[in-house]
């Protein structure tokens, strides 16, 4: 991807722009489906800037070229920025941190911006329109200034798909399909077009490799109360896939049709999730008909998982918490043989004990291991050209996770090297602090998840420290590690969308991150269950199951900075951990495994 430099891109950017007479040019981290991890095909801004990280927002103009990101990338971001023409845009919850803002402030009257139409949700681009009106600027959407100068573009990727197990969904396509419709008829909507991948593999039953990391395939779907359109390419479907589809009455189109598709409806009421739209499906939509703009009905129904569901999770639990187990015991050992370790190698072997797991379909992110500074970025990804070596002391943060055909998972640890400082030992204390006062809380069914963080990050703020990134994340049933509309951090609004849900899964991931020196997470998935009251007076409550299982690292913690309701939670999850994962486990394995969850 990278045969030229971005210097060089950004030149050749530049004059592209200056042939279709654009004054600046914004590039978003996204594709048509509005995907966190994207087709390479679709890796504008890191082919661009050679920025790595997996959110961020380029503006270009003849004098300027900026790249905007939060707190979690700011590091790297100045590292990999370097050289390229392009600087550092600090964005914060602050609105005056925004390229909107930027834009607002330097461009004159009547400039022209030239945003991609598929790579802008409907919700950003009326942020965008609002702005361009004030000022009288003009917005191009309906071509792509990219496909010129990258001459080189991969294709699309055509991945075949597959059905998931019939054990594993507890409903039907069709059942879903009809609860979509049933949702449609409330909303007095005629149509529904959704382009969420993830909503769709959900919906469908189906899955795929389109997209690394994430098992969906690229698609758009139409559901109406008579039709059910699948816009895909063919090659993706075998034979039997086709009949299944077919017997489910799903018509199966190109996956280019859709915009043409849905310009040619006509008086519809048509429902549409402006974050996860792309403006110019939703400009076809809009030729002649009426907007209905909602959360995708799908997105709610998937956050909340079904008990059968949350079961297949354990279990995939217990298969990565045996593969953890093998990987921790080799690292104990590798390290008290002073053998040859470095980040690389933390990558590999974890991935190949977790390979080993029944129903492995690969990794749910790349692997971050970092060492002291490295695991103060906290999306570090060492590589071939840049890693550390495991040696002398200091803190070694690992944060991994895998896709399983029966659940997704997502953990970080972090192991003390060497010698630890006081400092670090109570940094970890402090965060463990942090883990145990979510994973303990009780709170309404409904509250909106935005204002569990506080109650997470007390700690942290009683020592004037904080971190900058939110505490959690929904995550996906054998699906995307990053899935809404939960998200337990106070950077995000509290919205009717985000409140909390029974069968809800999340992360719990509260972290402390010294620049230059070392980072600390701690992090389990919880999934949210009914907690049960005599008086029901004020409603009902929800508390956190943790499902994530693998011991904790004991050695840095400070027990006297530890109440004893945190001992008793820490060591009733060690119980919990050794229960389930004993009988999976021999030898050495186990022994470490018995070792590492004996009571504080």
């Amino acid at each position: 991807m990278n045969a030229l430099s971005p210097a060089n891109k950004l030149e050749n950017l530049r004059t592209i722009m200056k042939k279709y007479q654009q004054d600046a040019f914004i590039a978003m981290s996204a594709d048509p489906h509005m995907s966190e991890y994207l087709p390479d095909y679709w890796k504008i801004r890191q082919w661009l800037t050679g920025f790595t990280g997996s959110v961020g927002t380029i503006v270009v103009t003849q004098n300027f070229a900026g790249l905007w990101v939060d707190g979690r990338y700011w590091v790297q971001a100045e590292q990999q920025l370097e050289n390229t023409g392009y600087v550092l845009q600090k964005q914060t919850p602050d609105p005056a941190s925004t390229h909107l803002s930027w834009l607002s402030q330097h461009l004159a009257k009547d400039a022209k911006i030239c945003v991609n139409g598929n790579t802008i949700s409907t919700q950003q681009y009326s942020a965008l329109s609002a702005l361009a009106i004030e000022h009288n600027f003009f917005i191009q959407t309906d071509f792509d200034l990219i496909d010129e100068i990258w001459t080189e573009r991969p294709a699309l990727p055509l991945q075949p798909i597959w059905q998931m197990a019939d054990d594993f969904n507890a409903q039907t396509r069709l059942e879903k399909i009809i609860a979509i419709r049933d949702k449609l008829i409330q909303k007095k909507a005629t149509g529904h077009f959704i382009s969420a991948l993830d909503d769709i593999a959900w919906i469908l039953n189906c899955r795929g490799s389109d997209v690394e990391y994430n098992p969906v395939f690229l698609a758009h779907l139409y559901i109406d109360h008579s039709r059910t359109v699948l816009f895909i390419d063919d090659a993706k479907l075998s034979t039997e896939i086709q009949r299944r589809f077919a017997l489910d009455n799903i018509e199966i189109l190109p996956y280019n049709a859709s915009i043409e598709f849905l310009v040619e409806l006509k008086q519809q009421n048509i429902l549409i999730d402006p974050a996860k739209t792309s403006i110019a499906h939703t400009q076809a939509i809009e030729h002649h008909n009426h907007l209905i703009l909602d959360i995708n009905p799908s997105t709610l129904f998937k956050s909340q998982k079904h008990p059968s569901e949350i079961q297949h999770v354990r279990n995939a639990m217990i298969k990565d918490g045996v593969a953890l187990c093998h990987f921790f015991q080799w690292l104990d050992t590798a390290l008290t043989n002073n053998e040859s370790i470095n980040e690389l190698t933390i990558d590999e072997m974890i991935t190949g004990f977790r390979a080993k797991q029944k129903d492995f379909l690969g990794l749910s992110f790349s692997t971050i291991a970092g060492f002291n500074a490295n695991g103060a970025l906290p999306h570090y990804r060492a590589t071939k050209e840049s890693f550390s070596e495991i040696t002398g002391d200091g803190l070694l943060l690992i944060d991994s996770g895998a896709q399983y055909a029966d659940g997704t998972t997502d953990i970080t640890r972090v192991v003390p090297i060497g010698n630890t400082s006081i400092e670090q030992k109570r940094d970890y204390t402090l965060v463990l602090k942090c883990h145990i006062a979510l994973a303990q809380t009780v709170f309404p069914e409904g509250i909106e998840s935005p204002l569990l963080d506080s109650i997470t990050r007390q700690t942290l703020w009683k020592y004037g420290l904080d971190y900058r990134h939110g505490t959690g994340h929904g995550v996906g049933y054998a699906l995307n590690v990053h899935e809404g509309p939960q998200v337990i951090s106070y950077y995000a609004p509290a919205t009717s969308f985000t409140k909390m849900r029974e069968g809800m899964i999340s992360s719990n991931e509260p972290g402390l991150y010294h620049q230059e020196k070392y980072g600390i997470r701690i992090e389990n998935l919880v999934v949210n269950k009914i907690k049960h009251f005599e008086d029901t007076t004020y409603g009902q409550f929800l508390e956190f199951e943790t499902l994530t299982l693998c011991p904790i690292n004991r050695s840095c913690i400070i027990l006297e900075l530890l109440n004893d309701d945190e001992k008793a939670w820490l060591n009733q999850y060690h119980q919990i951990v050794r229960e389930r994962l004993a009988s999976h486990l021999e030898g050495d394995v186990l022994n470490w495994l018995n070792e590492n969850t004996q009571a504080i």
